[in-house]
């Protein structure tokens, strides 16, 4: 969901009719790819800092439950999850 007047970040290709459903609502929508670098998580982990990124941890997994965590991954969950280490 996007409020009017909110963006709408895509990985993938957004057709041109769901555009125009965005236009009309006056949002706005932009397509990223994504090559992590150093810069850019660090950058990543400022915003979060700040608070002006929060993430949606679905549920964190200590690193010695990596497998476990992985077998959640398979119930698809809404949100990331998190190895501690």
């Amino acid at each position: 969901m996007v409020r009017d007047g909110g963006v709408l970040v895509s990985l993938l290709n957004v057709h041109d009719a769901t555009r125009a459903k965005a236009n009309a609502r006056g949002i706005r929508v932009e397509r990223m790819s994504v090559v992590p670098d150093r810069e850019g998580l660090v950058e990543l982990a400022r915003l979060v800092d700040a608070k002006k990124l929060m993430p949606h941890v679905a549920k964190a997994f200590p690193l010695d439950q990596a497998a476990a965590a992985h077998a959640f991954l398979a119930t698809r969950p809404i949100g990331k999850v998190v190895l501690t280490v």
